[in-house]
């Protein structure tokens, strides 16, 4: 197995953010990139804080939380990336601006990085051939919170090497997370479950079968669910959950995963979600309100 040392993280939002955090706590030596310094900035403040309540949680001690802290760096410069053993590119969940990351990020890499993927949906095999190193590309897909979130995803393409696929499953278990192995099909095995479920609920407020909150209330207290669909649906982000959606419907072929007509008007108006303000709930105010 190849040896990592080196991660380097494509992307300052939520989730990139969320992979430097517990690489970094891992012991590893993170340099996260984006095209935006504020994003970085913004992200490398997030990191702070979620630190920082570890530690009053007592999770971590605070040494701990700044010897990870001083592996972390970030960077709006593409060739910082050159010294990564791995790169996870955590980019949105469009597989044109992927591609797009991988014809820049590729030629600064060296010949034996491994260069995976966050996708929750996308198919690896296409991604790879976007890249000049399929054999050495594949999925890594953590969940969301990635400090929180125990589970990983491990998805491999038609051409990644077994090399490949055993360090990265190494790899992830030095950060304490449990590996699920899913074949190279739509979406996977949690979103192809989960999303589908949401996407129901969506349909069950369009159809007027119940409220927001008489169908979150529903599932969590009739099927324990720890929030609602509808609730859950915002964290995760509207456009997120439409594109899930979209990739399922495409790449299956199958009318139970037409994305609902209700989930697409409230992207169409931006109203993607807590990160937008608004959603199936308002959040502008200080507690959440159901928007129908």
């Amino acid at each position: 197995m190849s040896t990592i040392r080196n991660v380097g993280i494509v992307g300052a939002g939520q989730m990139g953010c969320g992979i430097a955090h517990v690489c970094a706590v891992a012991g590893y030596k993170v340099q996260i990139y984006d095209l935006s310094a504020e994003r970085i900035e913004a992200g490398l403040a997030t990191i702070h804080g979620n630190l920082a309540r570890q530690v009053a949680s007592g999770k971590m001690t605070d040494e701990d939380r700044k010897n990870a802290l001083a592996r972390i760096s970030g960077s709006a410069d593409i060739n910082d990336l050159s010294q990564a053993d791995l790169v996870v590119e955590a980019a949105t969940e469009d597989e044109t601006v992927k591609r797009k990351i991988y014809g820049n990020v590729c030629p600064v890499l060296k010949a034996d990085a491994i260069l995976a993927t966050n996708t929750s949906s996308l198919s690896i095999t296409r991604l790879a051939s976007a890249t000049d190193r399929p054999e050495r590309f594949m999925g890594i897909h953590f969940m969301n919170p990635v400090p929180v979130m125990k589970l990983v995803e491990l998805v491999r393409g038609i051409a990644t090497e077994e090399d490949t696929f055993a360090t990265a499953k190494q790899f992830v278990a030095t950060l304490d997370k449990t590996v699920t192995v899913a074949e190279d099909f739509p979406a996977f095995i949690v979103n192809r479950i989960l999303l589908p479920m949401i996407n129901e609920a969506i349909y069950t407020l369009y159809e007027g079968v119940g409220t927001v909150d008489a169908i979150d209330t529903a599932m969590r207290l009739g099927a324990n669910h720890p929030m609602g669909p509808l609730q859950l649906a915002d964290f995760i982000g509207l456009d997120t959950c439409l594109s899930i959606m979209q990739v399922l419907y495409e790449g299956l072929a199958d009318s139970k995963y037409r994305p609902c007509p209700l989930l697409v008007k409230y992207v169409e108006a931006g109203w993607l979600g807590r990160k937008s303000g608004r959603g199936f709930y308002d959040y502008r105010g200080e507690v959440p309100v159901p928007t129908r």
